[in-house]
């Protein structure tokens, strides 16, 4: 399934054989995501009462969910998309479909919403990561796969932005528990789509004949170690800004344009990104992309009004797409054969764990030190994740495009026997 000899733009990842059908069934699972961090927190605060109750049942479902990522991604390497993910959704769609109808009425317990939510967490499934894995199996030109991560990147995007707001017009004539009946449904449906594709096919018989043993090599820490950064500045980003409407006495709406202007930036940054023939390798631009996010948010800091703070957010949004998507390209040169999903998934887990401990960060911050300072360590986590992976790293040009093909190729096959010959060494000895 190659695009090879295609003209890299994004309609020709678009044409390629079953592309379409795949990504769109995928990002069709994906929206489950976007809606359901805001369905499941308004159904608990409803059933519950209790604003608190939310907050730590969001925090176990988001737990599970993030942090058990890699394992559930190691399962597709081993057994293949179609035998992983279905059981996966069906069970994630089952359990919120339950947390659904406990929730529906108000009076629930808040131990048993919780309960359900992390078992609905531990299962969700990875449909990001191995999406990512059949963009590889799709695209084998590398110009070509560089905007299909770009393309992802800014789908997946949208589809955060979109998400909550579907939930809001939901809940305006619905209860809040329908926003997780609907997330359900969307998983389930959107999953079977997209193991049903052809092109997902052929990823499980890949992976079942290689059956690789996964480990962290080192070049997933460069992709870990910035999506960290990238994730702990933005999960900061948010409580700064509510801040800094706040101290100015700017409303909610003002807030909503700001976070919609980062995400516009973003956006714009990624499509723009994957549309250029880059010179510098993947991992030369690594270190960049990050400098750039986290200088763009120091000098949000310094912004004086609205109109300047929304200018320095869209320059720090030119730069999240492009460096998590390079981030992913590097994961993914440098996952052994069978492992793309899991290499994904760490750069995945990396920076949903960063948001996270950057939105606990970003609390600590707005109550001890001026918004100013807040918006500088902002930017300085991503300025030191920026050195972290970018002392040592050499700055080579990119081979012409058929040379790195030819080399692809041939580090793949030598990949392939080795393993294969490892894996019938084990099987030997069993």
């Amino acid at each position: 399934m190659s695009a090879s000899s295609t003209r890299p733009s994004y309609a020709a990842v678009l044409r390629t054989p079953h592309a379409t059908r795949t990504f769109t069934a995928a990002l069709v699972g994906r929206l489950s995501y976007g809606m359901v961090s805001l369905a499941v927190l308004l159904a608990v605060s409803r059933a519950t009462g209790s604003y608190a109750a939310a907050g730590a049942v969001m925090a176990l479902f988001g737990a599970a969910s993030v942090f058990l990522s890699p394992l559930r991604a190691a399962l597709v390497d081993r057994h293949g998309p179609r035998r992983a993910l279905l059981p996966m959704a069906a069970l994630y769609a089952g359990l919120l479909g339950t947390l659904a109808v406990v929730s529906w009425r108000p009076g629930a317990p808040a131990a048993v919403l919780g309960a359900v939510a992390v078992a609905a967490g531990a299962c969700t499934p990875p449909l990001g990561p191995t999406m990512r894995a059949v963009w590889g199996e799709l695209v084998t030109d590398r110009r070509l796969l560089q905007r299909a991560y770009s393309l992802d990147g800014v789908a997946e995007e949208l589809l955060f932005v979109s998400g909550p707001l579907l939930v809001g017009v939901l809940v305006r004539f619905a209860p809040p528990a329908a926003g997780v009946a609907v997330s359900a449904l969307l998983v389930g449906i959107g999953t079977l789509a997209f193991v049903t594709s052809p092109a997902v096919k052929n990823v499980a018989v890949r992976a079942s004949r290689t059956r690789t043993r996964t480990r962290i090599g080192r070049g997933l820490v460069q992709p870990v170690v910035v999506a960290a950064g990238v994730g702990l500045s933005l999960g900061a980003v948010d409580l700064l800004v509510l801040a800094f409407a706040e101290q100015r006495g700017h409303g909610d709406d003002t807030v909503a344009w700001i976070f919609a202007a980062l995400s516009a930036g973003s956006a714009v940054g990624g499509l723009l990104y994957g549309a250029v023939e880059w010179r510098a390798g993947t991992r030369g631009r690594l270190p960049v992309l990050t400098a750039g996010l986290g200088l763009s948010l120091a000098a949000a800091g310094l912004a004086p009004g609205f109109a300047t703070l929304t200018g320095a957010v869209v320059c720090a949004g030119f730069f999240v797409a492009p460096a998590l998507t390079t981030a992913y390209l590097v994961a993914d040169e440098s996952a052994a054969p069978g492992a793309r999903v899991q290499a994904g998934a760490w750069v995945n887990t990396a920076v949903n764990a960063g948001i996270s401990t950057g939105a606990a960060a970003g609390g600590l911050l707005v109550g001890h030190l001026p918004v100013g300072a807040g918006f500088a360590l902002a930017g300085g986590a991503a300025l030191l994740a920026a050195a972290a992976v970018g002392v040592g790293t050499r700055y080579p040009r990119a081979r012409p495009q058929h040379q790195n093909q030819n080399q692809n190729q041939k580090q793949n096959q030598n990949q392939n026997q080795k393993y294969e010959q490892e894996h019938e060494h084990e099987s030997g000895t069993a």
